[in-house]
């Protein structure tokens, strides 16, 4: 019967309001402990349960992760590393992580990069140095465009890179659209179809890319002649 002290936590722990979360552990953990498992186990249980649920996104769990490492200068380094790199720029960071995000997509990574995990703490701030040494000290809004341009930049590749992979969702949904009106066509010619669409998207956010420099440039010029 002490298997049932979980409810009793419960019922006790929602009468007295406490955080509903920490109920439903500390049940968890009543219960199992009562029923003679260890706390490898009860840890285990609940790691399968998510893992068959997957009610919470995985991005949830890789937020805390990513402020603990901006907490311990994530962004400082990287921003260290941009300053020692000769040559680079703002555009031609962000070009080469349109390539590396198309690149990975097309294979069906697309979780391995994204805003959460890789823009924020570390390409953005490396776009922003490096604008920095391209045009000097940049004013809040300058910072932020750059930031925008990063998050563009993932967009873009993730959006144009993934319909490469058969199995993404999106070449599955054209597959059937197009069978409900009588056009077989095969995933792979779907994905064949959509390299040309991926080189025009590098080449057109590139030249934007190239732009950009250019523009970080003239800044510069402009502030050295006054």
């Amino acid at each position: 019967m002490w298997v049932l002290l979980g409810i009793a936590i419960i019922v006790a722990g929602f009468m007295l309001r406490f955080n509903p979360l920490l109920v439903i552990v500390a049940a968890a953990l009543a219960t199992g402990l009562a029923a003679g498992l260890s706390p490898v186990a009860i840890v285990a249980a609940f790691g399968k349960a998510f893992n068959d649920t997957r009610y919470v996104s995985v991005v949830w769990i890789v937020l805390p992760v990513i402020g603990m490492l901006e907490a311990y200068g994530l962004r400082e380094r990287a921003r260290t590393l941009i300053d020692g790199l000769r040559g680079a720029t703002a555009g031609r960071l962000l070009a080469g992580y349109l390539l590396l995000r198309q690149a990975t997509a097309a294979i069906g990574l697309t979780s391995v990069a994204g805003h959460p995990q890789t823009v924020r703490p570390l390409v953005a701030p490396m776009a922003v140095a490096a604008a920095e040494a391209q045009a000097g000290d940049l004013s809040e809004t300058e910072r932020e465009e750059v930031k925008a341009w990063a998050a563009a930049t993932d967009n873009v590749g993730l959006f144009f890179g993934e319909d490469i992979f058969l199995a993404i969702g999106s070449i599955l949904l054209m597959k059937g659209l197009l069978e409900q009106y009588g056009i077989v066509v095969e995933p792979f010619q779907l994905s064949v179809w959509a390299i040309p669409t991926a080189i025009a998207a590098f080449a057109v956010h590139g030249f934007r890319l190239w732009l950009l420099d250019r523009r970080l440039a003239r800044t510069k010029g402009r502030e050295t002649a006054a």
